[in-house]
């Protein structure tokens, strides 16, 4: 079985940003992938504000968040006065940031949570700010050996495809060729967020 487990210990605290309560939603099975976990999860209150600017009203993501912190599975957490002003500076200084980006990293790195940011700037502000701290993947939380278990392969495997097909959820490079073997080479060819996807299905276009 493809390892993704991100070597977090069990009972930190994480927290998500906006792209990953979508891919989640995206999913179809968020609310059992957020109940396996063995971690705790918070979202910054800015991210219901951001899913509220977008479509999310028509796709069902701000209610998926509402329905996730409702069953107690993700906290909504708001920014202290000093996180406010590091996340002021993350959103006004180049290369500036998404507010969700922005909030994510002032508070994981206020509080010392494990950020889960999927965007390449977003992680790359992230690295240069807290260090030692890597931040996890949206992959790392639907492919978590605890959610696998719970959700058995069959569905973990279709949570999977669908939040790469559906919510256009980006992972690492070097994690494609496993990803791949997980989903299957024709659901592959419809997941067109696949990192290197043109030079990988150039002569297989997708149906």
């Amino acid at each position: 079985m493809a390892n993704f487990d991100p070597g977090i210990a069990h009972g930190t605290s994480l927290i998500l940003d906006t792209s990953v309560v979508i891919n989640l939603h995206a999913s179809g099975h968020g609310v059992e992938v957020l109940a396996a976990l063995p971690f705790r999860l918070a979202t910054p209150g800015i991210v219901s504000d951001e899913l509220d600017r977008q479509s999310s009203k028509s796709s069902g993501e701000r209610d998926f968040l509402a329905q996730a912190c409702t069953l107690g599975l993700i906290e909504r957490i708001e920014m202290t006065d000093d996180e406010y002003q590091m996340f002021t500076q993350l959103v006004v200084v180049a290369p500036s940031l998404d507010d969700g980006e922005a909030a994510t990293i002032a508070i994981a790195q206020s509080r010392e949570f494990v950020p889960v940011i999927d965007e390449r700037k977003g992680r790359a502000r992230a690295l240069t700010i807290m260090g030692q701290q890597s931040p996890a993947w949206s992959l790392n939380l639907i492919r978590h050996p605890t959610v696998v278990s719970k959700l058995g392969e069959h569905a973990a495997a279709e949570a999977l495809y669908n939040a790469l097909y559906r919510g256009r959820m980006r992972i690492a490079a070097d994690h494609a060729d496993q990803v791949i073997s997980v989903i299957g080479l024709e659901q592959a060819r419809r997941c067109t967020c696949l990192p290197g996807y043109k030079e990988r299905f150039q002569v297989l276009p997708v149906q």
